[in-house]
């Protein structure tokens, strides 16, 4: 009919003229979780990844948290050998494992050694949650307990910086052990009158959380770190009722006894070093 030939389309398609598309390299930007500014990457790891707008203190790898805390060159690891393994035999997790180390560089979600800060020796741990989010591994047990026996040898201080999801469900039982041999094994460092400085980053939860990390004679946290066993929804929907705000975050802890101090970043190693240095 004469109407039909008269008749728009429904559809139109307009081809764009094509134009050369410039790659941006991945990871030259990074934007804040907390107030969504995007941050220029270099920017961001000279001032300690700490967001400059509203202070957010983004998570660091352990070998970020070397650079920043310990003294220029002093870091030596030891048992980095010590490497997951499937003990279960549970399913994917031998390829979850192989993911996280291609990743991270790492063998396992804690790093342990000797180093300096400030001049004073001490042998620390530092967790990596971006290895199956700090998981609590049989080995990261065992690498953690190896480092304070190797404080107790050497009569040097401990530090250890926590950050973990809690217990590496692939590991069951395996897993959950580590709670008791971690605090037995501090319960002798504390017998031998060596001090232990425990510090939160965000996040330190589960297993560790209700073993290591809140058995030091000094407490310290970041801000805004979350801090605590079950999370906030499963309490919640556990005793039915709403939880109070900032429940679980550092500064309530703070307040309520948990922690001994909140520390910005940029402040830390100078109040960890003042620490050592009273207790020499």
């Amino acid at each position: 009919m004469l109407k039909d030939f008269f008749r728009k389309p429904k559809y139109v398609t307009l081809k764009a003229e094509s134009k050369e598309r410039k790659d941006i390299p991945e990871g030259l930007w990074q934007k804040c979780a907390r107030c969504g500014e995007i941050v220029f990457s270099k920017d961001l790891e000279k001032k300690w990844k700490v967001c400059s707008r509203c202070a957010y203190h983004f998570r660091l790898s352990a070998k970020e948290r070397i650079e920043v805390t310990v003294d220029e060159g002093t870091f030596k690891e030891f048992n980095e050998e010590i490497a997951s393994t499937n003990p279960l035999n549970f399913p994917e997790y031998d390829e979850k494992i192989k993911k996280a180390q291609e990743k991270t560089g790492l063998k396992e979600a804690v790093v342990t050694g000797e180093a300096m800060i400030q001049g004073n020796p001490v042998i620390i741990a530092i967790m990596d949650s971006n290895y199956i989010m700090g998981s609590m591994s049989s080995m990261v047990g065992e690498k953690i307990t190896l480092a304070i026996e190797k404080a107790i040898e050497n009569r040097l201080p401990l530090i250890i910086f926590s950050a973990s999801g809690g217990a590496r469900m692939q590991e069951g039982i395996l897993s959950l052990m580590q709670m008791a041999k971690t605090s037995a094994a501090l319960h002798r460092l504390s017998e031998e009158g060596i001090l232990y400085i425990s510090v939160f980053t965000d996040p330190t939860t589960g297993g560790v959380t209700a073993s290591f990390a809140s058995l030091g004679d000094i407490i310290i946290a970041e801000p805004d770190v979350l801090i605590g066993f079950a999370g906030p929804r499963v309490i919640e929907q556990t005793i039915k009722q709403k939880l109070p705000e900032g429940f679980q975050k550092a500064e309530f802890l703070l307040k309520h006894g948990l922690v001994d101090m909140v520390v910005q970043r940029k402040e830390l190693t100078d109040v960890i070093g003042k620490i050592l240095e009273l207790h020499r």
